[in-house]
């Protein structure tokens, strides 16, 4: 209960990195001192081992070499001091005991005087009596073990009896705990110089990534011009430069919106201004012809209507903004028959300016659309063209599409589009002619709509003009609507 009590206070104040990293830092460190100790550990025992080994060996040898010379197995280890004392010796030396035994495998010589004349048969003695000389280590029971075979006199190949000589392995024992000892009081001291190297490594290493944190805690009070520029390593040198863009992005967007709320301010204004100067106007006026008045009030129902136009245009706006793909009424829609009645619709505007309406459909299209929206955005771009034309003009709708886009062009012989307004010519509440937007009712806000309805669609929308010749807006949308996946968690 505690452990995963402790495990959600980290998960809740957030696991850092620089825990993992010192650990890594640290294992990498302490495991290869650690397996090197016990490989030296081992090394050591090993080399005592085998020059006890050698040591025994050698004594053994010299004293089988000097029975074989005495003839001390024919005479069935009769008496000899000389035999007897170098045996003693050796027992002593090695801190063990020195057995010899026949080829009836009954024991002739034993230094503890405990087995003579009794039955030695062991594995070693019985591989020695047959040329093969062997050595064995206990190590639970603390003691080495050699044979060495004792040869006849009259055959040498012939061997009359076998030295088998047990040593303690104690001082072995004693000598390895104590290089245990150093060689852990030395990875204990190397432990915690790794430690502390470790933990000064992450400290230092984390240093450009604390100054970019503060950076960003500055940014996140709203000091947005703070500067977040830290090069000290490639990473977070890419962390600053893709938060300059985000923070450029998001100076742009906040500077949009206060111009967006001045001119909708500007806007809802104006109206009211003029309605404000007509009734002043009215009210300052004794015996107003019926004429007059007529004409006067016939102006503030104008800026009454243009009132009303720019306030549904806004809500427009702001719909389509706060818009999900779940509020898209997306249906298989008759695209020709769509723009056969948005053309009926306008033709009467058309009319009264003596423009052309030509409808293009190269073949039969049928899309996946929100009709609604859909309309709303080519009706924005014909009526535009109708507007800003010239008399005895035309207007040109061309419909055409392939296996994977349909595609809406509205050229016109209207008056253009200078050069330096075409990257503008979709903000909200831009106008190239001021004055004849509002002789014509814009209200600026038509075009954002448009390309607010293509990007909906997942289409583009482009515009080419020449100024006095005329605008073609192109739009290019999906014939199958493009749902888009959100991204995971």
């Amino acid at each position: 209960m505690k452990q995963g009590k402790l495990w959600e206070k980290i998960k809740a104040y957030g696991l850092s990195i620089r825990l993992p990293l010192a650990a890594i830092v640290i294992v990498l460190g302490v495991v290869p001192l650690f397996i090197q100790g016990k490989v030296m550990l081992g090394s050591f025992q090993q080399a005592q081992l085998d020059a006890r080994s050698i040591e025994i060996q050698n004594q053994c040898v010299i004293l089988s070499n000097k029975m074989t010379r005495l003839g001390y197995m024919a005479a069935e280890g009769k008496d000899n001091g000389q035999i007897e004392t170098q045996m003693q010796a050796i027992a002593d030396i090695f801190n063990g005991r020195v057995v010899l035994v026949n080829r009836n495998f009954r024991v002739v010589k034993d230094t503890f005087n405990l087995a003579g004349g009794k039955f030695y048969i062991s594995e070693e003695v019985i591989k020695c009596f047959k040329g093969e000389n062997s050595s064995h280590y206990n190590k639970q029971m603390g003691y080495f073990a050699q044979t060495i075979p004792v040869y006849d006199p009259q055959a040498d190949k012939n061997i009359d009896g076998v030295i088998v000589v047990t040593a303690s392995t104690e001082n072995i024992s004693t000598l390895t705990d104590l290089m245990e000892g150093k060689i852990n009081f030395f990875l204990m001291f190397a432990m915690v110089i790794l430690v502390v190297l470790g933990l000064t490594l992450v400290y230092m290493v984390f240093g450009p990534f604390r100054q970019l944190q503060k950076a960003f805690d500055r940014v996140a009070q709203g000091d947005l011009e703070s500067d977040i520029t830290v090069d000290t390593y490639r990473e977070t040198s890419l962390l600053s430069q893709a938060v300059k863009k985000s923070l450029t992005k998001l100076k742009a967007v906040d500077q949009s919106r206060q111009e967006f709320v001045s001119n909708v301010s500007h806007e809802l204004k104006t109206p009211i201004t003029s309605i404000r100067v007509l009734a002043d106007s009215l009210m300052g006026m004794e015996e107003v012809p019926v004429e007059l008045y007529r004409e006067f009030m016939a102006d503030i129902s104008d800026e009454i209507d243009r009132e009303n136009q720019i306030i549904e245009d806004l809500l427009t706006l702001v719909k389509m903004d706060k818009s999900a793909e779940s509020q898209m009424n997306i249906a298989q829609v008759n695209i020709n028959r769509q723009l056969e009645m948005i053309l009926k619709r306008l033709r009467p505007i058309a009319k009264r300016g003596n423009v052309e309406l030509i409808l293009e459909s190269m073949r039969e299209v049928t899309a996946d659309v929100d009709e609604v929206k859909i309309s709303l955005a080519i009706t924005n771009l014909v009526e535009n063209a109708i507007k800003y034309n010239v008399d005895s003009g035309w207007v040109r709708v061309t419909l055409d599409a392939d296996h994977k886009y349909f595609y809406i062009k509205v050229a016109d012989s209207g008056i253009g589009i200078p050069e330096d307004a075409l990257d503008h010519i979709f903000d909200r509440f831009f106008r190239v002619d001021k004055a004849r937007s509002r002789e014509v009712g814009g209200t600026g806000l038509g075009l954002a709509i448009t390309k607010n309805v293509v990007q909906m669609h997942r289409g583009v929308i482009d515009v080419e003009s020449v100024p006095g010749e005329g605008t073609t807006f192109a739009m290019r949308i999906p014939l199958t609507y493009i749902v888009r996946q959100e991204a995971r968690p």
